[in-house]
C-alpha cells in the first residue's frame, strides 16, 4: 500500500526498464490520481477536488454571501457559466462532471445542507434528471460562509492549477467538518467511500467535547453523536452497539426504514400514507417494486411464474388494494397505501411492505477518506474528529498569525505617522527640497523604510487629518487586538477557548433539529400462516424432491424415473426446512411447505434452489429449525451447527462449510431433533447424541464423546476429527446414542452394511483427533448413518 502513495515520476522511463515496471507504474500513478483527484473526500473540508474548485470559483465570482451579500446572497447566474469557470481555471474535465457535482451540491435530498443554491429544475428524488445548465442558475447557499470566509486570511496552502496560470486552495478552511455533514459516496481504484450525512448541532456538540477533553471516551462521543441524519429523514432500526461498532471501525451496515402515519378516514376506513423514505430510495423505486410484486414477469428461461413469485403475489394482494404516489411541491414524499379492507390489520399492511420493498433497506457505511496526512485511510468517527480538530487549530494559527502581521504592519505605520506629526511643515520642506526625499526623511526622523514610504504616499489633503487623538485611539485599539492575537499564539488553552466559542457560535446559526429517528426495532418479517402438519420428504438419488402426507410409508413403495433411486425419507412437519448441501460448501434452505406434492415423481431441487455453476447437491437434510447436526468432509474436520444456523432468504443461499479442493461434504448426522418422549417412538425426533463415530474409507473407526466438539453458528472448517493417513479419507461421521451403521462396497463390487452397536463403538473410543483402530468390516466403508 505504501507504493501507492510514492509514485516515481514516470517522465523518463530507463531503458533497462520491461514493460512490466512501466506497466506498474503507470497504473499505480493512475491509481493515485484517481484516489486523491476525483474519488474520495478529504477529512479537512469534506469535499472532493471538484466540489472544492466549483465553490472556490463561484466565491470568487461574486456568488456567496460575503461584503453587500452577506445578507440576500449574491443574484444566481447561468450555471453554464460557473461550469466554463470551473472548467477553464481548474478543472480540465468534461463539464458533464462538473455540472453532475454543481447539481448534487444543490439537492437537498442529496446533501444535508446544500452548498449550493439552486434556480431552476435541479431534479428531484425519484431519478429525474436536472435541466440543462444553460437554463438553471445557481449561487452559494449561506452555509458556505463555513467553507469561504476564512480562505484569504492566509488559512490554507494555495497550489497552482494545471497549466499554471492560476492558484486554487489545496483545502477550504472548513469551521465545521463538512465530511461528516454531508457525507460522501464514491468509488476509487481499490478503495470506495461511503459518509453519512449527520445533524450539524451533534456533530458540533461532539467537537466541543473532543476539544475540552481529547481523552473522553467513545460511549461519551456515542452520546453527543449517536448516529446519521438523512437528508429524507427515515428511521434506524439497527441496536446502538451495531452503530458504536459501525464508527469504531469505520466500516458497517445500518438497518433504515420508512416513516409513516395512519389516517383514519370515514366509515372506519383507514389508509397508510409514507412521508419519509430511507437514504437512496425514491417514491418511484417503492412503486416499481410493488407493481413488480403485484403483477410479477415470468422469470427467464421459465415457462410459468414461480412458487415463490405466486405465494408474494398473493401475499401483497391479500392487504393491498391501491397504491398511489401524491407527492408534491409541499409534500416531497407522500406514498398512500389503500388496504384491502378495513379489517386488515395495520402493523400486517406496514410488515408486508416493510419485509418486500425498499422502505426497509440496509444503508452502508464506510469511512474511507484523505486524512490530514494526504493519506487515504479508512477511518473510525474519533479519528475523523481528532484530524479535523487538529486542521482547526492549525487553520485557527495561521489566521491569528496573517492578522497579526497586518496589526503589526498597521501599528508600525501608524508609529511612524505620529513620529512625523508634530514636523508636518519640516517633512513638506525636506520633501519639496530634497532629490532623494525617502532617503532624507530616513535619516531625519530614523524611519524604516516602510514608514517613509507611506508618508511620501499620503496626499497633501490628508495632512489635515493626521490628528493625535485619532492615531493614538487607534494604536490603542490594534494593541489590544494585538495583546489577544499574541494570546491565542502562545496560549493553548486560549486557542482551545477561541475553538470553543467558533463552534458554538455556528452551530447556534445553522444548526436545526434531527431529521433521522433512531430507535431500535426488529427486521421486518412477514410470517406465512403455515398448517402444522405431518409430512414425509422423499428425496431421490439425482436430486428430485417431493412431500407425501403423514408419517409411516413404506420406502418400497416409492416410484422414481429411470436410472433413479432412493437417497432418503424425512419424517418432518410442514412448517420445517429442508437444508441442501452443496458440493462447494454453500446450504440451501427451502419450506417443506413449498415443496411439491407425492404425485409423479416430484420437481428436482435444482428449480427450487440457485446453483452455482458446477455446483452439485450431495446431500439433504428436513427438519426443524432447531435441529442440530454434526457437518464433516472427507479431509477429517467437522463441527456442530442448528438449522437455524444453515437456513437463508436467498434462494442462492449461502457458505457455510470450508470444503478444500480435492475434499467432498460427508452426509449430515442429527445430532439433536425434536424433544423425545419417554417410552414412544416418535416419527422425526433424534435424542440427544452423546457420542460421535468416524469411519475413514482405509476402514478405520475412531468414537469419542461429542463434548469435545464445539458448535460453530457461522460454520467454518471445524475441529480435526479423526487423524487420516496418506490417500485415507473420511467416510462420514454420525452422532449416535446406541448404535451407528456402517454402508460401502465390499468384493465385487457388492454393497454392503454393517450396524455397530455400543459395545462394539467402546472397543474404537478415544479422544477426538486420534486415527482410531483398524474395524475387520469385509468392506471399504463409503457412508456411516446414526440408528435412532
Amino acid at each position: 500500500m505504501t507504493d501507492l502513495f510514492t509514485p516515481e515520476p514516470s517522465d523518463v522511463l530507463d531503458d533497462d526498464a520491461g514493460l512490466g515496471a512501466y506497466a506498474q507504474r503507470a497504473y499505480l500513478e493512475y491509481a493515485l490520481s484517481v484516489v486523491k483527484g476525483r474519488a474520495l473526500p478529504d477529512v479537512c473540508d469534506g469535499q472532493k477536488p471538484v466540489q472544492r474548485r466549483i465553490l472556490y470559483t463561484m466565491s470568487r465570482m461574486g456568488l456567496g454571501f460575503t461584503g453587500a451579500n452577506a445578507v440576500n446572497g449574491a443574484m444566481p447566474v447561468k450555471s453554464a457559466r460557473v461550469v466554463g469557470d470551473v472548467l477553464g481555471k481548474y478543472h480540465p474535465h468534461g463539464d458533464t462532471a462538473a455540472y453532475d457535482a454543481l447539481v448534487r451540491m444543490a439537492q437537498d435530498f442529496s446533501q444535508r445542507y446544500p452548498l449550493v443554491d439552486g434556480q431552476g429544475n435541479f431534479g428531484s428524488r425519484d431519478g429525474d434528471g436536472a435541466a440543462a445548465m444553460r437554463y438553471t442558475e445557481a449561487r452559494l447557499s449561506r452555509i458556505t460562509r463555513l467553507l469561504l470566509d476564512e480562505i484569504d486570511e492566509g488559512t490554507v496552502d494555495f497550489v497552482p492549477n494545471y497549466d499554471g496560470r492560476e492558484e486554487e486552495p489545496a483545502q477550504l478552511p472548513a469551521r465545521l467538518p463538512f465530511a461528516l455533514l454531508n457525507g460522501a459516496s464514491g468509488i476509487a481504484v481499490g478503495m470506495a467511500c461511503e459518509i453519512p450525512s449527520h445533524n450539524l448541532g451533534e456533530v458540533a456538540a461532539a467537537c466541543v467535547a473532543l476539544v475540552k477533553n481529547p481523552q473522553i471516551g467513545d460511549a461519551e462521543v456515542a452520546q453527543l453523536l449517536p448516529g446519521p441524519d438523512y437528508p429524507g429523514g427515515g428511521q434506524i432500526i439497527s441496536p446502538a452497539t451495531d452503530i458504536a461498532e459501525a464508527y469504531r471501525t469505520g466500516r458497517g451496515s445500518l438497518k433504515v426504514r420508512a416513516r409513516w402515519s395512519i389516517e383514519d378516514l370515514a366509515r372506519g376506513q383507514w389508509r397508510l400514507v409514507v412521508d419519509e423514505l430511507p437514504p437512496g430510495v425514491s417514491s418511484q423505486k417503492v412503486l416499481e417494486e410493488i407493481e413488480e410484486l403485484t403483477n410479477p414477469k415470468v422469470k427467464s428461461g421459465k415457462k410459468a411464474l414461480t412458487q415463490d413469485q405466486t405465494q408474494l403475489k398473493a401475499t401483497v394482494l391479500a392487504v393491498l388494494d391501491e397504491v398511489r404516489d401524491e407527492s408534491s411541491k409541499d409534500a416531497p414524499v407522500r406514498l398512500v397505501f389503500e388496504p384491502k379492507s378495513r379489517t386488515v390489520s395495520q402493523d400486517e399492511l406496514a410488515n408486508t411492505l416493510l419485509a418486500h420493498t425498499s422502505l426497509e433497506t440496509s444503508a452502508p457505511i464506510n469511512l474511507t477518506l484523505i486524512g490530514i496526512d494526504g493519506r487515504p485511510v479508512q477511518k473510525s468517527l474519533r479519528q475523523m474528529l481528532e484530524e479535523w480538530v487538529q486542521f482547526r487549530q492549525t487553520t485557527i494559527t495561521r489566521r491569528s498569525q496573517h492578522r497579526l502581521d497586518k496589526v503589526l504592519d498597521r501599528i508600525h505605520i501608524l508609529e511612524g505617522r505620529q513620529l512625523v506629526l508634530l514636523n508636518i511643515d519640516e517633512v513638506i520642506a525636506i520633501i519639496r527640497a530634497s532629490d532623494e526625499p525617502k532617503a532624507a526623511l530616513i535619516e531625519r526622523f530614523s524611519l524604516s523604510d516602510r514608514q517613509a514610504e507611506d508618508i511620501l504616499e499620503i496626499r497633501l489633503r490628508q495632512l489635515a487629518k493626521l490628528e493625535a487623538i485619532k492615531i493614538e485611539q487607534e494604536l490603542q485599539a490594534l494593541r489590544e487586538q494585538q495583546g489577544k492575537l499574541e494570546d491565542i499564539l502562545n496560549s493553548p488553552a486560549s486557542l482551545r477557548r477561541l475553538m470553543i466559542k467558533e463552534i458554538e457560535a455556528d452551530a447556534k446559526t445553522f444548526a436545526d433539529a434531527r431529521r433521522t429517528l433512531i430507535q431500535e426495532d426488529k427486521k421486518a418479517v412477514v410470517e406465512v400462516k403455515v398448517a402444522d402438519e405431518p409430512v414425509t420428504v422423499v428425496i431421490s438419488a439425482k436430486g428430485w424432491v417431493r412431500a407425501r402426507t403423514g408419517h409411516g410409508h413404506d420406502a418400497a413403495s416409492f416410484s422414481f424415473k429411470a436410472g433413479d433411486a432412493l437417497y432418503g425419507t424425512f419424517e418432518c412437519r410442514t412448517v420445517d426446512q429442508l437444508i441442501s448441501f452443496g458440493s462447494n460448501g454453500r446450504v440451501y434452505s427451502t419450506p417443506v411447505v413449498q415443496l411439491p406434492g407425492a404425485r409423479g415423481d416430484g420437481q428436482p431441487i435444482a428449480t427450487l434452489i440457485d446453483l452455482e455453476a458446477g455446483t452439485q447437491v450431495v446431500h439433504y437434510f428436513a427438519g426443524p429449525t432447531s435441529a442440530q447436526l454434526l457437518l464433516s468432509n472427507s479431509g477429517g474436520f467437522g463441527f456442530i451447527a442448528s438449522v437455524d444456523n444453515l437456513c437463508s432468504r436467498q434462494r442462492g443461499g449461502k457458505t457455510f462449510m470450508a470444503v478444500p479442493e480435492g475434499e467432498t461434504v460427508c452426509r449430515p448426522s442429527p445430532v439433536a431433533v425434536g424433544q423425545p418422549v419417554e417410552g414412544e417412538a416418535v416419527p422425526g425426533v433424534w435424542p440427544a447424541a452423546t457420542h460421535v463415530c468416524c469411519a475413514s474409507t482405509g476402514g478405520r473407526i475412531l468414537t469419542f464423546e461429542i463434548a469435545e466438539l464445539k458448535v460453530m453458528e457461522k460454520g467454518g472448517k471445524g475441529l480435526t476429527l479423526i487423524t487420516l493417513e496418506d490417500k485415507d479419507k473420511l467416510a462420514g461421521a454420525a452422532a449416535y446414542v446406541r448404535s451407528v451403521r456402517i454402508s460401502g462396497v465390499g468384493r465385487g463390487g457388492k454393497a454392503r452394511e454393517e450396524t455397530l452397536e455400543i459395545r462394539s463403538l467402546n472397543n474404537a473410543r478415544a479422544l477426538r483427533a486420534r486415527k482410531g483402530k483398524a474395524a475387520d468390516l469385509g468392506f471399504k466403508p463409503d457412508d456411516i448413518q446414526r440408528v435412532q
